[in-house]
């Protein structure tokens, strides 16, 4: 079965699209069967895949619609290695109507069930916004992702974000957890980014990935050639930290795999 993750963050320009879209190249170069999800009206996990946003026949807002199944949309394979359902504007329309709809906030979890079985990843790549889409990622997946600059507002745009996984947790995914904080686009010669990096790092030891994100050229030039990074220059530190990502979340889960079960001593003891 599959394992989902939302990469989001209510913040823009931190991140999402390209950690969605290397993070899942990543996972593919390791022989891992790779959905990539772009639930972002602006498309760019699609045109960053290679795939030409304004030629699409079906998308992802029509598979929240139920116009189409999501076998219908799919794009099965794309250089990279990995499935995509795409997107494009007529997503932000689909966010209107969805308000109508019967169990709006679940239709991204049911059109994703028949297909669990087919993939070991399925990364979900969000709005810049905590609206309907990012809901309908939120109570698909099993993960959080949140890519996060070492800024002094990220802080703040990351408590609401936290607030918020925790209410849907307690309300309509109880199987949802924050997976891991990402610090993106880091420069070690900023003493702030330092600085927000150690407070990260004392208030979330057990969630603050280990993998750090630089900031590179590279990586930069890489979605205009419509290319995740290890395809783009696999040599460069951007590539090369995106596959350390991938490596620290496969050496996670299998440690939770092997992890021996906690037993629980009996209420009373034995008579004697």
């Amino acid at each position: 079965m599959a394992r989902i993750l939302a990469i989001a963050n209510q913040k823009g320009g931190v991140g999402k699209t390209t950690t969605s879209v290397n993070l899942a190249a990543c996972l593919a170069a390791t022989r891992r069967r790779v959905l990539l999800v772009d639930l972002d009206p602006q498309g760019n996990a699609t045109m960053g895949s290679g795939v030409d946003k304004a030629r699409l026949q079906a998308t992802s807002c029509e598979v929240l619609l139920g116009e189409c199944t999501l076998g219908d949309a799919l794009v099965r394979e794309v250089a990279a290695g990995y499935a995509l359902l795409p997107a494009n504007g007529d997503l932000t329309a689909a966010e209107v109507e969805l308000m109508t709809r019967p169990e709006s906030e679940q239709r991204l979890k049911l059109a994703l069930a028949p297909i669990l079985a087919d993939y070991d990843y399925i990364v979900i790549d969000c709005p810049p916004a905590l609206n309907m889409l990012t809901l309908n990622a939120l109570v698909a997946a099993q993960g959080v992702v949140i890519p996060m600059q070492c800024e002094y507002y990220a802080l703040e745009g990351l408590t609401a974000l936290l607030d918020t996984v925790e209410q849907i947790r307690s309300t309509l995914n109880f199987d949802l957890r924050v997976e891991g904080l990402l610090r993106t686009m880091y420069d070690p010669r900023n003493k702030l980014a330092n600085d927000v990096s150690a407070q990260l790092l004392a208030h979330f030891p057990e969630q603050v990935f280990n993998t750090i994100i630089p900031r590179n050229v590279r990586l930069a030039e890489a979605p205009s050639h419509g290319l995740p990074a290890i395809m783009y220059d696999k040599q460069s530190q951007g590539a090369r930290a995106y596959l350390a990502l991938a490596g620290e979340m496969l050496r996670r889960e299998m440690k939770e795999q092997t992890a021996p079960a906690t037993t629980t001593a009996p209420d009373t003891a034995p008579v004697a």
